[in-house]
């Protein structure tokens, strides 16, 4: 083997003189049961990060899909989670200034608020909690689904498992999808 192959194969492994570019795709499938998934990458190579996700639905009973397959079922939100327990604000209180900084729904559930916001507003109004104190489980622009899929006992164990296989995909950063759990 020539030294300059050697010397190139040391390089690269060491990352020496390396502008690898990554790119984020979006893959769109069916899971079990016709349950819409949204798979958001950032790959250095596309087409094995293709050839991953793809195997991966394959595996759990699902089909991946063309762009735009699953997409229309989702809207993009932000989505600000507060715990109950930590909130040192009313509900109502709370609620007004979600609402006045320019969230666009208020949900009370068991244990925690959910605050929705359009993408353009969520800055704003998360800033404007934070301003209050208040500590998030959650605050990030997500892809919400506008309907959702209840699955049986052998649907839930192969959507688990395609979730699992999933998040242990290095390039995955992202999974949404309209299973109601």
């Amino acid at each position: 083997m020539p030294n300059d192959t050697i010397n190139n194969a040391i390089k690269k492994a060491s990352g020496a003189g390396s502008s690898e570019n990554y790119e984020e795709i979006v893959y769109e499938g069916y899971g079990p049961n016709g349950v819409a998934v949204i798979v958001e990458a950032a790959t250095d190579n596309k087409n094995r990060t293709a050839a991953d996700v793809r195997h991966v639905f394959d595996k759990a009973g699902g089909n991946l899909g063309t762009t735009g397959c699953v997409s229309y079922m989702f809207n993009k939100k932000g989505v600000i989670i507060i715990a109950k327990e930590s909130c040192s604000i009313e509900e109502d209180e709370l609620m007004m200034l979600a609402l006045e900084a320019g969230a666009e729904d208020f949900v009370s559930e068991d244990e925690v608020y959910e605050i929705t916001t359009e993408p353009s507003e969520f800055s704003t109004v998360r800033e404007k909690l934070e301003a209050e104190g208040l500590e998030f489980i959650e605050a990030s622009v997500q892809m919400v689904p506008t309907t959702t899929v209840k699955l049986d006992e052998k649907g839930i164990e192969k959507m688990t498992r395609l979730l699992e296989r999933l998040d242990e995909l290095d390039d995955v950063s992202n999974v949404y999808h309209n299973w109601e759990e």
